[in-house]
């Protein structure tokens, strides 16, 4: 019987120019919602109605405090290396005059990421942290919409993220890039 590492030795990973042109050939459209992580091209989850209510309120709330301070990017790709293309639910992003039409967002441009996470939390924290951290994603914060908490990761590492906080309905929380901004954790999931 074959090992999980005799597997991942056979399989082809595919670079973000390899996806990008497998788009542009028409296998994959707009509204396929996949991303590219770690060479491999993942189906993502549906999504419910927390999860959308979640983004939806994210969007509202960071849009509104962060005026042109940054870019709310919502469920769009950020490169991080050769083989990685997630789409978070959130990307907070430094401000571009062009808004990233002549490259997309790469790790140097993200002040915050954001995922929320139902289905999906073991993959987010398994898959995607790591990965964001060897980035060096500044602060990712994972919305678990089951417990209900706000996982915050700070000080990206080789391995992970060297600080987590968790916190529940009626704490607050500051972006670590806006410490003039503080959002309460039900303001940010809803009663």
């Amino acid at each position: 019987m074959l090992t999980e590492a005799e597997v991942e030795q056979g399989l082809y990973q595919f670079t973000v120019t390899e996806y990008h042109q497998m788009g542009e050939a028409g296998i994959f459209t707009e509204n396929d919602r996949i991303e590219l992580i770690n060479g491999r091209i993942y189906t993502m989850s549906p999504i419910g109605r927390k999860h959308f209510a979640c983004v939806a309120r994210l969007t509202k709330l960071f849009t509104m405090r962060l005026a042109d301070a940054a870019i709310v990017s919502v469920q769009n790709p950020v490169i991080l290396n050769d083989r990685s293309e997630p789409e978070p639910d959130i990307a907070v992003l430094r401000p571009r005059d062009d808004f990233y039409e002549a490259a997309l967002p790469n790790p140097a441009d993200v002040l915050l990421l954001i995922e929320v996470s139902e289905a999906t939390l073991r993959f987010d924290k398994e898959v995607k942290l790591p990965l964001y951290a060897q980035s060096g994603i500044p602060e990712v914060w994972i919305i678990n919409l089951k417990t209900p908490s706000v996982e915050v990761y700070t000080d990206p590492q080789e391995g992970g993220y060297g600080q987590l906080k968790t916190l529940k309905r009626g704490q607050n929380l500051t972006p670590t890039a806006f410490p003039l901004l503080t959002f309460g954790v039900s303001d940010l999931m809803g009663e």
